[in-house]
């Protein structure tokens, strides 16, 4: 088990070579992009329950709950939780669209080294341009993969949020005050 482990990290090293210096930075990205999906799905099913659960105590407290003022702090208690739903989204979108860029970069790290094996060697032998061409793909294949996989994950979390907030908005009820009179 242990030479397993040993084995996997050197296997992971030697990519990691292959691969240039964008690609620690896609792996980075990487792990950043899926602390926050995790903090998400984390807050989504562990905090946003309590947190509605709180407004919702909050909103059933108040006496007026049909006034021209309880509704906006209807409004706000539903935005205050729309808010704490879509917090970090934007974030992880944009480390996303940065993945499949970074990959390029890559290329272009990848190409200048073959094109440096070319002057260096006044040749364009196959051989010596692999590492090159290695450098060259590794990252792109690799920024593409990283936000594919966070993609599907930024989408069913937006719709999470956006589904969430709506349910949050369901639970605050208004008391209509013609209902109250006719009582």
């Amino acid at each position: 088990m242990k030479y397993q482990i040993i084995e996997i990290l050197e296997q992971l090293r030697d990519f990691m070579e292959v691969g240039g210096p964008v690609l620690w930075i896609i792996l980075v990205t990487a792990f950043l992009m899926w602390t926050l999906i995790i903090e998400r799905y984390w807050f989504i099913r562990i905090t946003y329950p309590r947190l509605v659960r709180k407004t919702v105590m909050q909103w059933n407290e108040r006496e007026d709950t049909s006034s021209w003022f309880a509704h906006k702090i209807r409004e706000e208690l539903i935005s205050r939780i729309s808010v704490q739903l879509h917090r970090s989204l934007t974030v992880l979108q944009t480390l996303i669209a940065l993945c499949p860029l970074m990959g390029l970069l890559g290329t272009v790290f990848g190409m200048v080294q073959v094109f440096e094996v070319m002057a260096i060697t006044g040749s364009s032998n196959a051989r010596l341009m692999a590492s090159g061409i290695s450098m060259a793909t590794i990252p792109t294949m690799s920024g593409m993969v990283v936000a594919l996989s966070g993609l599907y994950f930024s989408a069913r979390l937006k719709h999470h949020a956006d589904f969430k907030a709506q349910i949050a908005a369901d639970k605050l009820n208004i008391t209509d005050l013609d209902k109250k009179v006719s009582l």
